[in-house]
């Protein structure tokens, strides 16, 4: 037997259990069950209502930082049917529109849908924790990958919600996001 054969076993072997671990042990594997009476109630209609303030960094896949923003953010709600307007200012200069329609289920559950999510994303409120899943597809002048999405929001005591989102492909983390959201005071008219 050619000695290439157990280091290959072996280098499969360490993949496996490296991934294994990962899964278990990593952003990925918390579940919104962990968060279970441990805080505010996360209220979707109340807390994502009115107008926000969204401030936040992107980290690539070096963990280094490759963009910051700032965001102005609309929640309104009929029922259990939300929109969430969003105009994100960069660091580069671009500005960007997004849009995010948000059906709650009467069991925590979530649908979520915008125009650069492919499919519907699911999710669930449970505690003081939103956690949603879904694939987004990137603008084209960002090379147009369609990634994958853990997008966790965090309730926090005071009011501020606490965002931290993994985007990956075949599943290897290719950037974080990390921001707060605060709801800020509506601007009385001139």
């Amino acid at each position: 037997m050619s000695p290439l054969v157990p280091f290959l076993a072996g280098a499969v072997v360490a993949i496996i259990l490296i991934v294994v671990v990962m899964r278990v042990t990593s952003f990925r594997s918390q579940k919104p069950a962990d968060l279970a009476g441990r805080g505010p109630a996360f209220d979707l209609r109340r807390h994502l209502s009115g107008p926000i303030l969204c401030e936040g960094v992107i980290y690539g896949p070096t963990g280094k930082v490759a963009s910051r923003f700032v965001a102005d953010m609309e929640g309104s709600w009929e029922g259990n049917t939300g929109t969430l307007q969003e105009v994100f200012h960069y660091d580069s200069g671009r500005v960007q529109d997004r849009y995010w329609k948000l059906t709650l289920g009467n069991d925590g559950t979530i649908r979520a849908e915008a125009p650069d999510v492919v499919g519907t994303g699911q999710g669930v409120v449970e505690g003081p924790g939103v956690c949603l899943r879904y694939r987004i597809k990137l603008d084209d002048e960002a090379g147009g990958h369609v990634l994958d999405v853990v997008d966790w929001m965090y309730l926090m005591d005071n009011g501020t919600i606490m965002n931290r989102s993994q985007f990956s492909k075949f599943g290897i983390t290719v950037a974080e996001l990390v921001a707060t959201m605060r709801p800020v005071e509506r601007r009385a008219a001139a």
